[in-house]
């Protein structure tokens, strides 16, 4: 049971060290890392959009700094609260980004918060904490 939560929060930091590498290539190296990421887009579209990039860069520090925040939570109800809280908006996020603009991003982004999702509910069955 404590493997469970110390994997689900070990899939948490890394969840969450990702959205730190997306947030600071789309708001700081947009032109020089986003083509690379998303190579199947037009090179010439990157300059005129460094302005969006770096707003959606910002959603992404905020979806990280959830993710961070909770991993800080004394209280061990808040804790998972919070985690899946953002863990779903990482998940709706991917999945919207597969539509969007790559079916990868399904892989890579709702994939694994889906497990974080699932380790955590399943330790806080065991534990007897789930409400």
């Amino acid at each position: 049971m404590k493997a469970l939560i110390l994997i689900s929060k070990i899939l948490i930091g890394l969840i969450a060290l990702f959205h730190l590498y997306i947030a600071w290539f789309e708001m700081f190296a947009w032109t020089t890392r986003g083509p690379v990421v998303f190579s199947t887009l037009p090179i010439e579209l990157f300059e005129p959009t460094t302005a969006l990039a770096a707003n959606q860069g910002i959603y992404n520090a905020f979806l990280a700094a959830g993710l961070i925040w909770s991993l800080l939570i004394k209280d061990k109800d808040w804790q998972g609260r919070v985690a899946i809280c953002f863990l779903l908006f990482v998940a709706v996020a991917g999945v919207v980004g597969a539509i969007t603009v790559s079916t990868k991003i399904i892989m890579v982004q709702t994939v694994p918060a889906c497990l974080a999702i699932l380790l955590m509910l399943i330790s806080r069955k065991k534990q007897g904490t789930l409400q």
